[in-house]
């Protein structure tokens, strides 16, 4: 006989979320990579490795364990050292060990290079995002140092090395390094013509006086930033020790107190005639970082894509272990209701989002994929990112009262989940630059608008809506409205993607979210007898 105390009540509940295969788990991102041709084998690999137990327990510990700063030591000289926890070296380790940081620029994905990373970054941010920031930022500043040759080769075997090296030495001690970014400055922020920061030419480099108001991941080997030359707004790269082996002159004034992202250090810092070299020409500091922003931006879509799924995943394996009024919760309507809702967002997400790092890897040698991409990229961004905190939330309702303790990984998540629409460009940012994009390229922006609406139209009639979107965009309010604009464009790409992925929801998704009838909150939708496999495709039962 139960005495009714808490030992008795060790019944009805959900084991812990762990030793699970992300990849094979996960229909539709295994779909998008068996439409891209990529290896599902290795990915299945990573899967099990960023699934794994022991992994997701890593991401807790170095986020319940944030880094510290050090400025000096104990008899006053100067240190500027970030300390981290080791969860956080072996979260490192592990990325640069799959390649994340520089998999998409060392040949070893011939086929679809951007495609295969991108996998498997969507991936490891279902493990822990916060260590992810140098790891993007690595990879994208290979794009801005293309505009430099001759510096991208001294410094490009470094970066493809798959050694995590933390050691705080001279770049070229190092057995691989990482690159970081700053760009904002207080008085600035997104407005970086505003810079104030100066760089004085001395013969064969510049010395850099100002500062950075978000520089993160400050224990990067380098870092590209904008300074004021006699030619305008320049791009730099400024390592952490000049040449001579002397550290630089980078003086670390805090690290930022974030709402989350905690296991990252998102610092503050000022530049006291500090050591750099020029990126590309001097006065196109913004064309050429902005090679690296668009990476970024990728990226951003891709980890909250990630950062969606892991919370679904958590909350589908958690009400298929629950019983509640004597029925397991994913039998009952309602909750049935929202689960297979907040399934088909990412379904159609998940196609989006693979559908444009396609355009990407194509860009090149296809002038329309390159017209999607750029037209695109800020869209998918704006909805993709933008979707996460909701759909987070939502998915953690469905733990109930525990979701919300800080035992669960949930309440991390939710933190997590509304930063990646703020970093590179925040939600008006993205929709002007579709605007932007648009109008530097009309005839492109119209060709690849009217390519979406004939393939999504086979799923649901888009017509009225991308007639409305054009009238606007030629109207004088298309700025105020911008941001239905970008929302509006990202939507029919979502469905066009379902469409083109041959999938037997886009019809429902278009009818859900671009039909007359929808309302905001996921589980108003009626999915009908769609909802077992939509709940089945989000975590395999």
């Amino acid at each position: 006989m139960s005495s009714g105390l808490l030992e008795d009540a060790s019944f009805n509940q959900s084991p812990a979320f762990g030793d699970v295969d992300l990849f094979a788990a996960d229909r539709p991102l295994a779909d998008a990579a068996a439409r891209l041709g990529l290896d599902p084998k290795a990915l299945s690999a990573c899967g099990r490795d960023y699934g794994s137990a022991e992994t997701l327990d890593l991401g807790r510990v170095a986020n319940e364990n944030p880094p510290r700063l050090r400025t000096m030591d104990g008899k006053g000289n100067r240190l500027d050292l970030v300390e981290f926890h080791p969860a956080y070296h072996a979260l490192m380790e592990k990325s640069i060990g799959h390649g994340i940081h520089a998999s998409a620029h060392d040949g070893t994905d011939p086929k679809g290079p951007l495609a295969a990373r991108a996998v498997r970054l969507y991936l490891a941010t279902q493990a822990e995002s916060g260590h992810l920031c140098p790891i993007t930022m690595t990879h994208a500043c290979i794009g801005a140092l293309r505009a430099e040759p001759g510096l991208l080769k001294k410094w490009l075997p470094k970066i493809q090395s798959r050694h995590y090296d933390p050691r705080p030495l001279p770049w070229q001690e190092k057995k691989g390094v990482t690159l970081g970014m700053g760009m904002t400055e207080r008085q600035g922020g997104t407005d970086v013509r505003a810079n104030i920061t100066q760089a004085a030419n001395k013969s064969d480099h510049v010395e850099i006086t100002g500062h950075k108001w978000f520089m993160s991941a400050p224990m990067c080997d380098a870092f590209l930033v904008l300074a004021q030359a006699e030619g305008g707004l320049t791009c730099y790269l400024m390592p952490r020790y000049r040449p001579d082996g002397g550290q630089n002159n980078l003086r670390f004034q805090r690290l930022k107190d974030k709402l989350g992202n905690k296991s990252n250090a998102s610092s503050e810092v000022e530049f006291h005639a500090a050591y750099a070299e020029r990126v590309g020409a001097e006065g196109a500091g913004v064309r050429t970082i902005i090679e690296m922003v668009n990476l970024t931006r990728l990226d951003c879509a891709i980890a909250s894509a990630g950062q969606m799924r892991i919370a679904l995943s958590q909350a589908l394996h958690h009400i298929r272990n629950r019983s509640v009024f004597q029925k397991r919760l994913a039998d009952q309507p309602a909750m049935r209701a929202v689960a297979a809702d907040l399934a088909l967002e990412l379904e159609a997400q998940v196609a989006l989002v693979f559908r444009l790092i396609h355009a990407a890897d194509c860009a090149a040698s296809d002038p329309r994929d390159a017209a999607y991409a750029r037209l695109l990229t800020p869209a998918v961004k704006f909805l993709v990112c933008k979707s996460a905190p909701q759909v987070i939330y939502e998915s953690l309702e469905c733990l109930g009262g525990n979701g919300y303790t800080e035992d669960l990984p949930m309440a991390r998540y939710y933190r997590e989940a509304p930063l990646n629409a703020i970093w590179e460009g925040s939600g008006n940012v993205m929709a002007l630059d579709v605007l932007r994009a648009a109008g530097r390229h009309p005839e492109a922006a119209m060709d690849t608008l009217s390519r979406l609406v004939r393939t999504a139209s086979q799923g649901f009639n888009v017509a009225p809506l991308a007639q409305a979107l054009e009238r606007t965009l030629k109207s004088a309010d298309a700025e105020r409205r911008a941001r239905f604009l970008c929302e509006g464009l990202a939507r029919i790409a979502a469905l066009a993607a379902l469409v083109d992925a041959n999938s037997p929801f886009a019809t429902l998704y278009g009818e859900t979210r671009l039909g007359t009838g929808h309302f905001a909150q996921f589980g108003t939708a009626d999915l009908g007898t769609a909802e077992t496999s939509l709940m089945d495709r989000a975590l395999a039962a």
